[in-house]
């Protein structure tokens, strides 16, 4: 066994790294279409899958959000937003977003979309919303349920809660309460665990948290593998090490 500590931004990288090893992800971006809804985590995801498709150049992270958490009294930066990261048959279609395409996707398509709440136990993601009309979880879900669209959930495990989304949900979502509220979703839930596994072929387990200094939100994993499946974890979180903290 080894232990490595990842920063959230070292989670958001090996989560994207991940993502884009992923075979059906892959070929939803060659042969049929990837769509990556904006958000930070996403971010990575698209820069690591546009690089791998030879077409990263124009794209910045910054900007590629619809909602962002900051601190208290500490307004987002302001960025243009570029729209989401569409691919189809290997092309960025450049300025569409999911809402351009969802009433095209079909089985074989892949739709990436973050989650801000993380049930880690049960496998489950909760993402929260501030559009009336649902947002981009919404335009997601209908083609996910309506027409069994892959729907895979990348997100760090900064994010766990330690209740049941169901019930989290229908406290925050009651007529009398304030803020967001909570959506628990259905979806293929993708963290830092099952990158390290995807990659190396380890088994991670979470085992502590939190830090200063700027770890802050980081988290301890501890992986168990084989010397040459633990050599290679310990090669790809070194190399994740000057991951800077996200800028969106």
């Amino acid at each position: 066994m080894k232990q490595f500590t990842l920063t959230p931004s070292m989670g958001k990288r090996l989560i994207a790294r991940g993502i884009v090893a992923d075979p059906r992800v892959i070929a939803a971006a060659e042969r049929a279409t990837l769509a990556i809804v904006a958000g930070t985590t996403n971010g990575y995801v698209a820069e690591e899958m546009l690089r791998h498709l030879a077409q990263g150049e124009g794209f910045t992270r910054e900007g590629f959000r619809r909602g962002i958490v900051t601190p208290p009294r500490q307004a987002p930066a302001q960025a243009k937003f570029p729209g989401d990261v569409i691919i189809s048959a290997g092309k960025w279609q450049r300025g569409k977003t999911i809402f351009d395409v969802v009433d095209d996707l079909q089985p074989g398509d892949v739709i990436l979309k973050g989650a801000n709440a993380l049930d880690l136990a049960a496998g489950r993601a909760a993402v929260q919303i501030l559009d009336p009309n649902g947002g981009t979880i919404a335009a997601a879900l209908r083609a996910a349920i309506g027409r069994r669209v892959s729907l895979i959930v990348p997100v760090g495990l900064e994010k766990r809660v330690a209740e049941d989304l169901d019930a989290l949900a229908a406290a925050v979502n009651a007529p009398d309460a304030t803020g967001p509220r909570l959506w628990p979703i259905t979806g293929e839930v993708f963290t830092e665990l099952d990158a390290l596994a995807a990659l190396t072929g380890a088994t991670a387990h979470l085992v502590a948290a939190g830090g200063v200094c700027g770890a802050e939100g980081a988290v301890c994993l501890a992986a168990v593998g084989s010397p040459e499946q633990l050599a290679a974890a310990e090669e790809l979180i070194e190399s994740l090490a000057a991951e800077p903290p996200c800028v969106a």
